[in-house]
């Protein structure tokens, strides 16, 4: 198959998912730039449904601004964060960020203004953040057209065959954005984790219902 095709394909069965993703779109974009950041890092190694009940927890202990993280003992972080697990860890990153955003005496929001490689870059000064952390927050609080890669898009991309499996963060984003449109960026970021989480999972992956079984070369059928 050309790579047109497999990239038409690609874009025709995520658009599919669309539906089922806005509500988290509209939910990132309901929060401000620090409690997205925040919740990024509590994302790591578990499920949404734990990160909103780790936000809930914080929420409800005045816990989601840099000075108000600064000032509370750290186990009352650790207290909240526990329904997330590795508590503690991300206990420690957050009051590590917050410390770092004060010492800067810049907001978020300031550095999200700057140009995409400065705002990139400082944002990858912040402890514990990488490039998926730096571009959800632009994805999400920049409207910057970007597509953040996580563990799930890169597996379907490299099963694919979009990219080799040898493949760099940056190599997978940037031909990703090469078919996806700009104004669907975020809802295909999205999207492809939900088809990711449900379908071509890291183990046992669906391929008996993947509607792209046909054209995978990882897939375990043929159709």
């Amino acid at each position: 198959m050309k790579d047109k095709d497999l990239e038409n394909r690609l874009l025709e069965c995520i658009r599919a998912f669309y539906g089922d993703v806005r509500s988290i779109l509209d939910r990132f974009k309901g929060l401000n730039s620090f409690e997205l950041l925040i919740s990024t890092i509590i994302s790591q190694n578990t499920n949404w449904k734990n990160v909103e009940r780790a936000m809930t927890n914080l929420r409800n202990e005045n816990l989601l601004s840099v000075d108000e993280v600064l000032k509370a003992d750290i186990s009352v972080l650790e207290k909240a964060l526990r329904v997330a697990g590795l508590y503690r860890v991300k206990a420690a990153r957050i009051k590590e960020i917050a410390k770092k955003l004060k010492s800067w005496r810049l907001r978020l929001e300031d550095i999200l203004s700057l140009d995409l490689h400065d705002a990139r870059a400082k944002l990858m000064e912040l402890p514990a953040v990488g490039y998926k952390t730096a571009d959800i927050l632009l994805a999400f609080k920049a409207n910057t057209p970007i597509i953040p890669i996580d563990t799930h898009i890169e597996r379907v991309a490299k099963r694919l065959g979009l990219v080799n499996h040898n493949a760099s963060y940056e190599e997978i984003r940037q031909r990703l954005e090469g078919f996806v449109p700009p104004d669907e960026r975020a809802l295909f970021h999205l999207a492809l984790i939900k088809f990711g989480r449900e379908i071509c999972r890291a183990r046992n992956p669906a391929c008996d219902v993947c509607p792209l079984s046909n054209v995978c070369p990882s897939s375990s059928i043929r159709l």
